[in-house]
């Protein structure tokens, strides 16, 4: 009884364990290519935030429930890299083809516990919200087979 005991005990430990280490992923509406209302194109994954053509932000966290996401910046973006950066983001309704938008809260930060701790964007007002300017809006890009 004592041997099966320990053993179920373990089998917790390490689901807590497994489950500790799963980071959540980006809401579904963020995933692919996008174009925003400057024209500028983006590829978003899970692990990536591509500024086309060559900047890149490498995704640390999400956090879907607070709207935003933490990355540390590529060594060869040409401004700010190693540097860390926080996005946040809010989805539209009744603005279609432009179903979200993001702000860069923080892009220059220099570790990632200070680029997630500035937060002053305002979701309820996405034309000033971003520390003055407007949330720039995202269309999905249709891909081609």
């Amino acid at each position: 009884m004592r041997r099966l005991n320990i053993t179920f005990l373990l089998l917790g430990l390490i689901f807590i364990a497994k489950a500790q280490n799963v980071k959540p992923k980006a809401p579904e509406f963020a995933l692919g290519s996008f174009t925003d209302d400057y024209g500028i194109t983006y590829t978003i994954n899970d692990t990536l935030w591509v500024q086309n053509p060559t900047t890149k932000y490498h995704i640390i966290k999400w956090n879907p429930e607070k709207q935003y996401l933490v990355a540390k910046n590529d060594a060869g973006n040409k401004t700010d890299g190693n540097k860390y950066t926080r996005i946040d983001y809010m989805t539209f309704s009744g603005m279609e083809p432009w179903r979200w938008g993001f702000c860069l809260t923080a892009y220059d930060a220099a570790t990632d516990v200070i680029a997630e701790q500035t937060a002053y964007v305002d979701r309820q007002n996405p034309k000033k919200g971003c520390n003055g300017y407007p949330f720039s809006r995202m269309k999905k890009v249709e891909t081609k087979p």
